[in-house]
């Protein structure tokens, strides 16, 4: 459940949204020691998240691998019903392969959740400002990419599409191709259809092989 807080005035409103108590809870405790920040509520789930934006937040910090939903999934959401909101990712995932994903789906910023604790308020003060929210190695990764278009993807996963990708990472999760279709709001056949595309692009010969690649890759992360 979302939990709602008296609001300071004249503070900028934050949502956060994680799947860990602990998180939601540390997060909480760290940013309302900064005068002009307050956490306004918080939620566990995607669903939640999008009741509590009842409570107004002028910015959301989104876990990306949410237990029961897809967090790339919630930030093209949120991004679509609130276009003026400004949303954080926060991530245990390597920035390398999500981060540049997750500005495509309309995130402003990307923080790894082992910096989290020393850079949050830096990051959410950058997005705030209406700058994009990275590692100084993510940004010249990015600048080096713009300044010489690479021909070729770096590496196999670096070839799927956005749509894909995501079946990839629930995959790993554990999910289900009915529970993807569920949360993705596509049939069975169109997942599988990704799910095709994907042993092909990575050269895997089954299902099986598949599901043991996609966990392995999000262990490695």
């Amino acid at each position: 459940m979302y939990r709602m807080c008296a609001s300071r005035s004249r503070a900028t409103q934050i949502l956060i949204v994680d799947d860990h108590p602990i998180i939601r809870d540390g997060m909480t405790l760290l940013l309302n020691l900064q005068e002009d920040l307050h956490v306004c509520c918080s939620a566990a789930s995607a669903e939640e998240a999008l009741a509590a934006m009842d409570c107004q937040p002028d910015l959301a910090i989104v876990d990306i691998s949410l237990q029961t939903d897809s967090g790339l999934e919630l930030v093209k959401t949120l991004r679509h019903r609130h276009p003026d909101l400004r949303i954080l990712v926060l991530s245990m995932h390597d920035e390398s392969l999500f981060a540049e994903r997750a500005l495509r789906s309309g995130a402003n910023g990307y923080l790894m959740k082992l910096e989290a604790t020393e850079h949050v308020v830096s990051a959410i003060r950058e997005v705030l400002a209406g700058n994009i929210y990275m590692s100084a190695a993510m940004h010249e990764k990015l600048a080096r990419a713009f300044a010489v278009p690479s021909k070729k993807p770096e590496g196999p996963i670096a070839s799927l599409s956005e749509r894909e990708f995501e079946v990839l990472h629930l995959i790993g999760l554990g999910f289900s191709t009915r529970d993807i279709a569920q949360k993705l709001s596509r049939s069975v056949k169109t997942i599988e259809a990704h799910q095709a595309n994907i042993k092909e692009k990575l050269n895997i010969r089954s299902g099986k092989e598949l599901t043991r690649f996609a966990i392995q890759w999000i262990e490695s992360q």
